[in-house]
């Protein structure tokens, strides 16, 4: 075949001899055996396997029209039979023996707004940020419809990571879709894979908190998550992290950030035929609003809602929405963030580690009854007077402050 390619493109039989390490007569045989139309011998030789041909069509008959493995088959013939011939001649037998199975189509499935998001990870090792080498991991989702991706960094892959740039994803595109596709991550799936895998519990708490559906493609099937597959093959072009050095991780995101953002205004949404920012735009409304997002945690406790709408935690009292009194809550100590979670969702969020050891917001006591609770005595003239003061900047205040109070007392 090499000869008859170089021949068809006008090389020269010497040239061809030389690249070759043949003689030119050697060239002048071939290319006259192919002008005749001869065929290689081998092609009429009987397969090695042929003998043995009744075995094998037993051995198929017994499997009932399920899927041969030819290793087996193999190993079958030769404990059975007595068969000595190789692996590769039975597969070349079957090959020429039997039809090829059927090519199964695939369905192409344009998701409605808003319905699914893709995500997956890619690796990025050794690079520059703040001097080092840094082994880095990026974090991509994509939105089905619409093509609006994000890329989040992390140096990371474990599941407080894996956390992490979730919330850093939903940020970005300012909502949650109704389903995340994702790999067989152990992060995301602890056991098997697909839909009869076992998805990672933290992980389905965290699905449950900011209410999406986990949907874990199937083994060894790429198209099944192609969209995001492919934006990542294109980000890997698009926003090269080995193109210079970095001073800080955050430069390295802010950078991506503007890079995606450039990028959506100009590709092409499948969809609609828009930009990719404009179809961004009408899948928007489609996705559920931002909840309070569950920040990873390395502590979690559970507490009693006092009478006065706080729960203690590390020294510290925090407040809670009055309808909770009386009932246990899950509170997870967060990077900086203290988190209360009641039935599986978020119903406080606080500052953690801060100097004052009573840490309130108002709100948690404003609201209609409950069938158990009953809101809290609103402030009366003192206490809105003494909150108004507190509000004022310190300049402003009134420099007789105990006459100021005084005269609300009247």
């Amino acid at each position: 075949m090499t000869v008859k390619v170089l021949d068809q493109k006008g090389v020269p039989h010497c040239a061809i001899a030389r690249h070759l390490g043949v003689t030119e007569g050697a060239v002048r045989y071939h290319l006259r055996r192919q002008a005749a139309g001869a065929s290689d011998g081998r092609a009429r030789q009987q397969h090695r396997a042929a003998p043995w041909r009744e075995a094998i069509d037993v051995y198929f008959g017994q499997r009932d029209g399920r899927r041969v493995n030819l290793a087996e088959l193999h190993e079958w013939l030769t404990a059975e039979h007595g068969y000595v011939g190789s692996l590769r001649s039975v597969e070349r037998y079957c090959a020429a023996r039997f039809p090829k199975p059927k090519v199964r189509a695939r369905r192409r499935v344009e998701t409605p707004p808003g319905a699914q998001a893709q995500a997956d990870w890619a690796e990025y090792p050794r690079v520059v940020i703040a001097g080092d080498e840094v082994d880095l991991y990026a974090f991509g989702l994509e939105l089905s419809y619409s093509r609006k991706d994000t890329q989040v960094w992390s140096p990371r892959k474990d599941q407080l990571a894996w956390q992490h740039v979730h919330n850093e994803s939903f940020r970005r595109i300012d909502g949650v879709p109704a389903t995340v596709r994702v790999d067989n991550e152990k992060t995301a799936v602890s056991r098997g894979a697909g839909a009869w895998g076992e998805i990672n519990p933290d992980y389905r708490r965290y699905a449950v908190v900011v209410r999406f559906h986990v949907d874990a493609c199937p083994p060894r099937a790429p198209q099944c998550k192609g969209k995001i597959e492919r934006r990542i093959r294109d980000q890997r072009r698009g926003c090269d992290p080995y193109a210079r050095p970095w001073d800080s991780l955050e430069e390295l995101q802010a950078a991506t950030d503007e890079a995606l953002q450039r990028s959506a205004r100009r590709r092409i949404c499948p969809a609609t035929g828009t930009s990719v920012e404009e179809a961004f735009a009408l899948e928007k409304p489609h996705l559920a609003p931002l909840p309070i997002l569950p920040e990873p945690f390395d502590v979690v406790v559970t507490r009693t809602v006092a009478l006065d709408c706080t729960v203690a935690f590390e020294g510290r009292s925090y407040s809670v929405p009055f309808a909770h009194v009386g009932r246990a809550v899950e509170v997870r100590g967060c990077a900086g963030r203290v988190q209360m979670l009641a039935a599986g969702r978020i119903v406080a969020d606080h500052p953690r580690g801060t100097r004052e050891r009573v840490v309130i917001d108002l709100r948690h006591f404003e609201g209609p009854a409950t069938d158990a609770v009953l809101p809290p005595p609103p402030l009366g003239r003192m206490g809105r007077r003494l909150a108004e003061i507190h509000a004022m900047e310190p300049q402003k205040r009134p420099i007789d402050l105990y006459a100021e109070l005084a005269e609300v007392a009247r």
